[in-house]
């Protein structure tokens, strides 16, 4: 039997289809052409506004790069000079070291300016200039730029070295703040606190807080032996797990606290 020929029943593509063929792909030119166009014409218009806003975080970046390698060399170089004081007042050199510091009070940091500030004022009682001294930790406690612990230190210094001249109920008004459990300067200024207490009569408020100092461990070890002698003279117990030998340093003040309480 003789093989038929293949059937050629196979779509064939018309005149028409062509044309639609080519037109999609005119088309399909034409709109990458135009996506083209508009990426150009963008490019023209933001590349201006880009640039400039990028050269200006870089120009703001580097700026900050700058002054804070600035600081940076500032702090050190006041740091650095703060120590070569430090190092004529170990020597005994307290006029030159206060000279020094002087030209440094008002530079730096505010903690800079404190440390300056503390120490001008402990060569003043070094020295013996006791009301400049004064002065300047009252300078220093009524400052608001220093930081709370430089200024809550020198109120303490600054009634220490007035305290003669104070009345006690200004005493009581300035440090009894200060004079808590968990203060890093309860010790100090409940001390002074108590004493205060005890020059306006008032044994029964100074006597529980001496007690309370003596027994907290956090409080360096001399001051509690001799605030817990002055517990001990009005009858309060302060505890007696500090070294007896210490309590020696302290012998004088439960008279000192007995004789008070007698005026």
């Amino acid at each position: 039997m003789a093989s038929q020929p293949p059937s050629n029943d196979a779509p064939k593509t018309t005149a028409d289809e062509r044309d639609a063929a080519q037109q999609d792909g005119f088309l399909r030119e034409v709109d990458e052409a135009l996506r083209e166009e508009q990426m150009v014409e963008a490019v023209k218009r933001w590349a201006k506004p880009v640039g400039a806003a990028i050269a200006v975080l870089l120009l703001a970046m580097a700026g900050y790069m700058v002054w804070d390698n600035q600081r940076k060399s500032a702090a050190s170089e006041i740091t650095e000079k703060v120590v070569l004081a430090m190092d004529k007042i170990d020597a005994g050199q307290l006029d030159a070291a206060a000279k020094d510091l002087e030209a440094l009070k008002n530079q730096g940091s505010a903690g800079n300016r404190a440390v300056v500030a503390m120490t001008l004022a402990a060569i003043a009682v070094d020295q013996g200039k006791t009301e400049e001294a004064a002065k300047r930790f009252e300078a220093i406690a009524s400052d608001a730029a220093m930081p709370q612990s430089f200024r809550d230190l020198a109120t303490i210094r600054a009634v220490t070295i007035k305290f003669d001249t104070m009345k006690p109920e200004d005493v009581v008004t300035r440090l009894k703040p200060l004079a808590v459990p968990g203060n890093p300067f309860f010790g100090s200024a409940g001390e002074l606190l108590g004493m205060a207490w005890l020059e306006m009569g008032k044994p029964e408020l100074a006597g529980p807080l001496f007690a309370q100092i003596g027994n907290d461990k956090t409080v360096p070890e001399s001051l509690r032996v001799r605030v817990r002698q002055i517990a001990s003279g009005l009858g309060y117990d302060g505890g007696d797990d500090v070294k007896p030998a210490a309590a020696g340093e302290a012998s004088g003040a439960a008279d000192a606290a007995a004789a008070t309480t007698k005026t």
